[in-house]
C-alpha cells in the first residue's frame, strides 16, 4: 500500500492534466506559485488543508478522493472543472442582478411612498455590484481579475460619492484614487506561496 503523500501527488498531477491545466494556470487559481504546485505533484511537500479543499472544489472531487489510490481510467473528463464554469457564471450574475433588483425596489419605494427621486441608488449599485464580483472572483475566479475589479470598485465608488455631492463640487475626491490605484498595482505584483 502506497503512502497518502504519494497518492496525493499522483492524483494532483493526473487531475490537473485531465483538466488541461498547466501548473502555472493552477497556481494562479490558487494564488500560489507554479513551483509550489510542482512540489505538491512531486510529493516534496503537501499543500495546506485549505488549499486541498480548494483543489477538491476545482476538480469536483472529495478530499478523500485526493488521498486515495485510483486506477488511471478514473481521471476522465468527469472531473473537469470547466463543466461547472457556466453554472459559476450564472450564479455570479444572479448575485449581481440581486443588487440591481434591490436598487430598483428602493428607487420605486422612493418614488411612490417617499415621493423622492433617489436616482443615485443606481449610481451606488455599481460599486456594490463590483464588491459582489470581487467576492465571487475570489471564490472561483482568476487572481489577476481581482485587481481589475478592485480598481473598478475604487473609481466607481469615488464617482458615486462625487455624483452624490455634485452640488458642492467635490472634484478633489478623485485625487484620492491616484495613490490607491498605485497601491493596487503594486499589490497585484506580489507573488504568493
Amino acid at each position: 500500500m502506497r503512502e497518502i503523500k504519494d497518492n496525493l501527488a499522483e492524483n494532483l498531477t493526473k487531475l490537473r492534466q485531465a483538466n488541461n491545466l498547466t501548473q502555472s494556470e493552477l497556481a494562479e487559481k490558487l494564488n500560489y506559485t507554479d513551483k509550489s504546485v510542482s512540489k505538491w505533484e512531486h510529493g516534496e511537500s503537501v499543500p495546506p488543508i485549505d488549499v486541498l479543499k480548494s483543489l477538491a472544489d476545482i476538480y469536483g472531487v472529495t478530499l478523500d478522493f485526493l488521498v486515495e489510490e485510483h486506477q488511471s481510467e478514473v481521471y476522465d473528463k468527469r472531473y473537469n472543472y470547466k463543466e461547472n464554469k457556466p453554472n459559476k457564471i450564472v450564479i455570479t450574475l444572479l448575485a449581481v442582478s440581486l443588487v440591481w433588483i434591490i436598487s430598483t425596489l428602493l428607487y420605486i419605494y422612493g418614488l411612490t411612498l417617499a415621493e423622492q427621486n433617489y436616482w443615485q441608488i443606481f449610481v451606488f449599485a455599481v460599486p456594490v455590484s463590483t464588491i459582489v464580483l470581487i467576492v465571487f472572483n475570489g471564490i472561483w475566479g482568476k487572481r489577476k481579475f481581482t485587481f481589475v475589479l478592485i480598481s473598478v470598485l475604487v473609481w466607481s465608488l469615488l464617482t458615486s460619492v462625487y455624483i452624490y455631492f455634485i452640488e458642492n463640487n467635490p472634484w478633489a475626491i478623485f485625487i484620492i484614487g491616484i495613490p490607491v490605484q498605485i497601491a493596487i498595482i503594486l499589490w497585484s505584483q506580489l507573488k504568493q506561496g
